[in-house]
């Protein structure tokens, strides 16, 4: 089992790509800290890594909330003993409007959750890490670091542009401590994530391009599945990516490729 006795943390792990995420480190034998600001849903990641065989700790926390995200870290630390692998995945997509009709509050809230959030997760864990060495994977996306043709999505593409910046500068920063840090950067996916996405005036921002058939060249037009995300995440935490850091990896089935 590649993950035999390690313990990793992954955000957002209530759905989604955080929860396939979650469910293959277990399957692979790593004790994992389930974290999202939603308690059902990380019990119930919890309940089905258990179903598999597995260990987990569920942790109910806003990752944009430094109280709550110390005392999670502080509970992980004391149930598992360190940290080795940091999955940064919580987020939002946020309002999309044009930039004249989006409201400073709308853009907060995404810098909040997308950006104060990727901070504060690796600024508490990376003393831990410190200690023996580790893997940081962020997830990113396509937007904000290689198109930028959704219309009125400026605050979301600033935060994953952002969390890109933030990888390649840690990489160097971090890389004499033995910690690896990269990022995943997904394309159309099937999770839950419109369901936290606010729209207005799209006819206001959208440029009308004509894409050739289907957005997705290899799926004929399918989005991918988070599980396609969660494979590319385990590869770069472990050893098999040891001597890659700093890296995007765009998961996209060549999406990004057409935009």
């Amino acid at each position: 089992m590649t993950f035999e006795g390690k313990s990793a943390l992954v955000t957002g792990a209530g759905s989604g790509i955080g929860k396939a995420t979650a469910l293959k480190f277990a399957a692979e034998g790593a004790r994992v800290a389930v974290l999202s600001r939603t308690e059902s849903e990380v019990l119930e990641t919890c309940r089905e890594i258990a179903a598999g065989g597995g260990r987990s700790i569920a942790l109910t926390a806003d990752t944009s909330d430094e109280a709550q995200m110390r005392a999670a870290i502080d509970r992980m630390t004391q149930t598992f003993g360190c940290i080795d692998i940091v999955v940064a995945n919580a987020g939002i997509n946020g309002v999309w409007a044009p930039i004249d009709d989006l409201k400073p509050d709308e853009w907060d809230r995404t810098m909040a959750v997308n950006l104060r959030g990727t901070y504060l997760t690796l600024h508490l864990i990376v003393p831990y890490l410190k200690l023996n060495g580790g893997s940081i994977v962020v997830v990113s996306s396509i937007n904000g670091t290689r198109t930028f043709t959704t219309p009125g999505a400026t605050a979301y593409t600033a935060t994953k542009a952002a969390q890109l910046a933030i990888v390649q500068q840690l990489a160097l920063e971090l890389g004499k401590h033995h910690i690896r840090v990269n990022a995943v950067c997904p394309g159309a996916i099937e999770t839950e994530i419109a369901a936290n996405t606010t729209t207005r005036h799209r006819e206001e921002t959208e440029v009308p391009v004509i894409w050739p058939q289907g957005e997705i060249p290899i799926t004929d037009g399918r989005k991918g599945a988070s599980e396609d995300v969660a494979e590319a995440i385990l590869f770069l935490a472990s050893e098999r990516a040891r001597h890659i850091t700093g890296t995007p990896i765009w998961i996209d089935g060549g999406q990004s490729l057409l935009r």
